[in-house]
């Protein structure tokens, strides 16, 4: 068994995680405040051990293909941006439900997103190369992006020494160290084995705390059950409208069909777990988000199941 078997496999190993996690915090609701303590350390490793997949030494690569880069910023940070404030129009009225919602729509994937282009047949190439750029723009412009949507209410309520040690320590901390790494080990004749070795653990420590959140959080998740159907509308309306914008895209940058495929999963997929641990350490009152963020992952995982059927046989198909 590979690590990419195991990635093919991950939407059954976070469902079992979260709904073992669910009947644990029903059945001994005290075992979520005890197994929080560690979701910190997990959300560290977990974070380097993803980074360390980002190929961060690659960015010169990228310009090879210029028009596809051109076309997935655009998407991503133009286009998708505007998709999601039109969005926010239908959904629930709640402020930890609508922050939940732009942290987790507003940054597109950047590991994942290669393994499911791989398996739909995309150009791996390009993604393994616009994937370093996307983590950067995002980390840029998230800030941005919370403002424009939130005004006053970000800096009053978002803008809190947790939240920055979390996006400090979690992500930019664990961004050097996994780049310091790549660097390192490209001098190592046992490099690519290692970095393949660590390929192991981002599915296994996102379970693990998927599986303490679902613990701890299994109190709210039962009181937003009708949320939670709300929310799934509005998450495949947003993959509806981004394979619309890939496939429009693509024709406009005159894109063949596997740079297509990378621009459809590109789009389709979030970075939903590197937002997780600033979701986590907002205020009590926004915990909501979190919920918001687990499902939105959940909800994708099963989509792009339908997506490595429907890219290469409907939306990108390979000419004759």
């Amino acid at each position: 068994m590979t690590h990419l078997s195991l990635e093919k496999n991950q939407l059954f190993i976070y469902l079992l995680a979260v709904l073992l996690g669910l009947i644990l915090g029903v059945m001994v609701p005290e075992m979520g405040g005890r197994l929080e303590i560690v979701v910190w350390p997990l959300l560290a490793a977990l974070m380097y051990t993803t980074f360390t997949q980002v190929p961060l030494t690659h960015l010169r690569d990228a310009f090879y293909k210029p028009e596809v880069l051109l076309a997935a910023i655009l998407g991503n940070f133009v286009l998708i941006p505007l998709a999601v404030a039109c969005l926010l129009l239908v959904a629930p009225d709640d402020p930890a439900v609508k922050l939940g919602i732009l942290l987790v729509l507003l940054v597109p994937c950047t590991d994942w997103f290669i393994t499911f282009t791989q398996l739909g047949g995309g150009d791996t190439r390009l993604a393994i190369t616009f994937a370093p750029i996307s983590l950067l723009l995002q980390i840029l412009l998230l800030p941005f992006y919370l403002w424009l949507f939130l005004g006053d209410e970000f800096h009053l309520n978002l803008a809190q020494g947790e939240m920055v040690w979390a996006f400090f320590s979690l992500i930019i901390v664990p961004l050097m160290l996994a780049f310091l790494t790549q660097k390192w080990l490209a001098k190592q004749d046992n490099g690519e084995r290692v970095i393949n070795f660590l390929a192991w653990f981002p599915v296994l420590l996102l379970a693990m705390v998927m599986f303490i959140i679902a613990i701890s959080q299994v109190i709210i998740v039962l009181q937003s059950v009708s949320l939670l159907f709300h929310l799934s509308v509005i998450f495949l309306l947003f993959l509806a409208i981004t394979a619309v914008m890939a496939r429009l895209l693509s024709r406009l940058f005159k894109l063949s069909s596997r740079q297509g495929r990378v621009l459809a999963f590109s789009f389709g997929t979030r970075n939903s777990f590197v937002m997780l641990p600033i979701a986590l350490a907002l205020p009590a009152s926004y915990e909501l988000a979190v919920v918001v963020i687990v499902f939105q992952s959940l909800v994708e995982l099963i989509a792009m199941m339908v997506f490595l059927w429907w890219v290469p046989k409907h939306l990108f198909p390979l000419s004759r």
